[in-house]
């Protein structure tokens, strides 16, 4: 016959203890002391029973303490703990939520986070008002409660549409347990069963447990995620530190080498991945891609002096406004701005140089050098400048306005570096010697504008030079480009350029000259006419004599020729081919008038001798 150790061994059920002591008491055991020795068996099982299953609970918390070192993924132990949890309280559904105090309506919130068990979507996506409900209330006060059957528990506040999603999952027993961090309740771990029935301590113990798991993993997490954004920092900054360091190295080799705006700018593009340009104080591009399209921008001075400004181009189909720059690059253009300030500076050091040695270089050449020797100094001197005015040259001379003149040289340094010459001032002038290359009005032009760039006006002269300007004869052509540019200012035409064949008849009123001039006005006048006349024999110059002495009839012109108005109208015609429509308009109306009269008086009627001798 067994003892209560062999049932005990064996974990035999309840009812074979009844049948042992049955049989006992049978075979003449003492009722009074087989039932105490029964009754010991027993405690002694529950007693295992509940070691037991004390031990599969320490077991699971052993296993989530475990997870929470060996996971950084805080969802992935949230929802261990969860399937854990139901397992252990062998309850229906098991979810954990979290506090939204700041859920924008004054009240906050619990939201579920986790759910395991859940039966509809509808319940995994529920916002609590905190008090509200079991959880909403374990959520706000962060104390423990359960309830054995929920929809008809009083205690606690009931809205339709909890209650709806209660009924959804048909839940009837609930135990909530607050998730504390450092005394502070950011959410609830509940339990629930789908039948009525009542909590024990142990479960509310247990659950509690796995709460304080589950907080320690968001704690955990959220120390994590500020060590990974620390870390992230940390590495960015030290790339930041690594990208100015290069930047200062490379922008450092560019000032020692006396490297060019534009080089500076394109490297300065490369270290930031942005197209990068300069402007001037007036907008202007200096350098960089055109059309600029300014995304950013930073200052670019020298002391107290503003010298323009550094910008990083946006993208032209998209918006050219706001920030493209984190605050390392943002520090790398401030850099680099100082770097275009330096190259700004030594730019205008070497320009002021130039335009100053220049100047004293045009004043020695339009002393019209004689001797040999002399020559040869001026043509040294004028090869360290780089300058080359072999096979004829072009003499411009500005007279200035609302600028001053070294520093409107210094501003058309450029324009004489491209055409190969010089520039500087003479006479309170600024005078341009290049070749003509270009042609001698694209020469003025360039010295306009340059002018222009420093907010002040020029009203430009020219002429031709000599064949060498380093020999004779320079001086000449500076006379006559300094007459021109005196013309153009008495006649109102600031701003404008010309050389004396643009003045039309004023260059003989009021710039002097002799017979030379008055053969010049002639044949730029009409010249192409007179040619005409010359190889065909026509009588082009007698037609348009004619026609001014009609008062501009074509019939009166025909009647004083004594020829058909067709005929006039075809002569008419030619005139204008050869010199433009605008012959007829009264400013050069004036001048032809002039050049015909001039051919008159020399004894000679237009269109019966060649211009060649007029």
């Amino acid at each position: 016959m067994p003892t209560f150790l062999d049932l005990l061994y064996d974990e035999a059920p309840r009812a074979d203890y009844d049948d042992l002591v049955a049989s006992l008491v049978a075979a003449g055991a003492d009722p009074e002391a087989t039932r105490r020795e029964c009754d010991v068996a027993l405690r002694l099982r529950d007693l295992v029973a509940r070691q037991r299953s004390r031990e599969a609970e320490l077991s699971a918390l052993y296993q989530t303490a475990h997870d929470l070192t060996a996971l950084r993924d805080v969802d992935a132990v949230l929802e261990a703990i969860v399937r854990r949890a139901r397992q252990l309280l062998k309850a229906d559904m098991t979810y954990l939520s979290l506090n939204d105090v700041d859920d924008g309506t004054g009240e906050g919130a619990s939201y579920m986070k986790v759910t395991d068990g859940a039966l509809t979507a509808e319940f995994e996506q529920l916002r609590l008002p905190l008090g509200t409900g079991l959880l909403g209330l374990v959520a706000q006060t962060g104390a423990p409660y359960f309830t054995a059957d929920y929809q008809t528990d009083a205690r606690f506040e009931h809205r339709r549409y909890i209650d709806a999603a209660v009924d959804g999952e048909r839940i009837r027993a609930i135990l909530g347990v607050p998730l504390l961090v450092e005394g502070r309740v950011i959410g609830a771990l509940l339990a629930t069963h789908r039948t009525v029935r009542p909590f024990p301590p142990e479960e509310v113990s247990l659950l509690t447990s796995f709460a304080a798991h589950a907080a320690v993993a968001l704690e955990n997490a959220r120390l994590f995620a500020e060590l990974d954004a620390a870390a992230r920092r940390i590495g960015e900054q030290a790339a930041a530190v690594d990208r100015a360091a290069e930047a200062h190295d490379r922008l450092t080799a560019l000032v020692l080498r006396g490297s060019p705006l534009d080089e500076v700018v394109e490297v300065l593009g490369q270290v930031l991945g942005h197209a990068v340009g300069v402007r001037d104080r007036e907008g202007r591009r200096l350098a960089g891609p055109e059309p600029i399209l300014v995304a950013e921008e930073v200052p670019v001075v020298a002391g107290s002096e503003r010298l323009g400004c550094l910008v990083v181009l946006g993208d032209p189909d998209g918006d050219a406004h706001g920030q493209v720059l984190d605050p390392a690059e943002r520090r790398i253009l401030e850099r680099g701005a100082v770097v275009v300030a330096l190259v700004l500076l030594f730019a205008r050091s070497e320009e002021a140089a130039e335009a100053r040695l220049g100047g004293a270089l045009i004043a020695d050449l339009l002393r019209d050098p004689q001797d040999r020797a002399e020559v040869g100094r001026l043509r040294a001197r004028a090869a360290r400048h780089g300058v080359d005015l072999d096979g004829g040259c072009v003499v411009a001379v500005a007279r200035l306005d609302g600028v001053e003149a070294e520093v409107a040289a210094r501003a058309a340094v450029r324009a004489a570096r491209a055409s190969g010459g010089l520039v500087g001032v003479h006479d309170g002038q600024v005078v341009l010697v290049a070749r003509a290359d270009d042609g001698p009005v694209a020469v003025g032009e360039a010295l306009a504008r340059s002018v222009a760039t420093t907010g002040g006006t020029a009203t430009v002269g020219i002429a031709a030079g000599p064949p060498d300007a380093l020999g004779s004869g320079l001086s000449a052509a500076y006379a006559e480009a300094a007459r021109c540019a005196e013309v153009l200012v008495v006649l109102g035409r600031t701003g404008e350029v010309s050389d004396p064949a643009g003045l039309g008849v004023a260059r003989l009123v009021l710039g002097g000259g002799g017979p030379e001039a008055l053969t010049d006005f002639v044949e730029d006048v009409l010249g192409p006419v007179l040619a005409w006349d010359e190889t065909r024999g026509s009588a082009l110059c007698r037609t348009v004599e004619a026609w001014f002495a009609a008062g501009g009839s074509p019939s009166g012109a025909a009647t004083r020729l004594h020829v058909h108005p067709n005929t006039v109208a075809q002569r008419l015609a030619r005139v204008d081919e050869l010199l433009g429509r605008g012959w007829r308009e009264p400013a050069r109306a004036l001048d032809v008038q002039l050049a015909l009269r001039v051919v008159a008086l020399r004894g000679v009627a237009p269109g019966d001798v060649p211009s060649a001798h007029i």
